[in-house]
């Protein structure tokens, strides 16, 4: 069985960084686990390794598409098992990196993804934009109230999707009992990072102040020249750049992206808190990396 190392949690915890010391002592590639790191151009708003970070250590699942295209989660958990697969034959540890809940498990646990039909997506998307994504996600909550559960009721892609698979397969889009075991395809070791809240508001308040001042609105308005997906379109930053428009003042999207980074950490959270394979270490204390290496670098008993 393929080893497999992951580290996980909230957005602005220190992932990129303390990953980049671990993966160099451990003889690792990383593989990024983000759904919008995916999108070429789209850098400053997510927080992509540079040039010098994938220099020091291989990085994989960064600039596959156009932010025009969407990438579907099937085929990301394609794509990242192929890296998993070439990294390791390679004599390499594949350590996966990101915060992206639903894609960590796409890669690394036997989850199907559903039939996709446009024609119906587009018809839930139209009456999404007409009726609001609320409406919808009330009609979601009775035909699938797991689902539901799981889904930011703001949310209209994934309530759109879900309502797109229930519309095709007549089944519930939660009716997949592979979600509730958290059984890995690989030899799997997750760390998850996490700090007091109160830091991390502040790394998160920081790091909204840092892109804004990179060029984020100039980033954003480049990258939409030439449209965005759906999917793209979501990223954080991006969508408040685009739904505040060209007028917006600094403090106005400082403070729309904080608040929208804020409820996805605590989304995240969530998500990682559920998953019983997760072993916690706390991004601000002394000696974390150093924790980290003995952690991956450990034989099983």
């Amino acid at each position: 069985m393929t080893r497999v190392c992951a580290i996980v949690g909230p957005t602005a915890v220190g992932k990129t960084r303390i990953a980049l010391d671990v993966a160099a002592d451990l003889q690792a590639e990383v593989v990024s686990v983000d759904s919008m790191q995916v999108y070429r151009g789209m850098d400053i708003g997510t927080d992509k390794a540079s040039g010098d970070m994938r220099e020091r250590v291989p990085h994989h699942l960064l600039d596959l598409k156009d932010p025009d295209r969407d990438l579907t989660v099937a085929e990301f958990q394609a794509l990242a098992r192929r890296a998993i697969a070439d990294i390791s034959e390679r004599g390499k540890l594949p350590l996966l990196v990101g915060g992206s809940g639903l894609y960590f498990r796409a890669i690394v646990d036997d989850l199907q993804f559903p039939p996709r039909s446009p024609a119906i997506r587009r018809h839930f998307e139209e009456r999404a934009e007409e009726e609001g994504a609320e409406t919808l996600y009330r009609e979601l909550d009775r035909l699938d109230p797991v689902a539901a559960s799981r889904i930011e009721p703001g949310n209209a892609r994934r309530i759109v999707r879900a309502l797109e698979v229930i519309e095709l397969t007549g089944r519930p889009f939660s009716d997949n009992d592979a979600w509730e075991r958290y059984e890995s395809r690989y030899e799997l070791k997750v760390a998850g990072l996490e700090r007091p809240r109160e830091e991390l508001y502040t790394l998160i308040a920081r790091r909204v102040h840092e892109m804004l001042q990179a060029g984020l609105v100039e980033e954003v308005q480049r990258v939409n020249e030439d449209g965005l997906s759906v999917t793209a379109r979501q990223a954080l930053g991006y969508k408040q750049v685009l739904d505040l428009g060209p007028q917006a003042r600094v403090d106005e999207l400082h403070l729309e992206i904080m608040r929208a980074t804020k409820r996805f950490a605590r989304r995240q959270l969530a998500w990682f808190k559920a998953d019983p394979r997760i072993t916690w270490f706390d991004a601000s204390a002394p000696g974390v990396t150093e924790a980290l290496k003995a952690f991956f670098g450990a034989t099983e008993g």
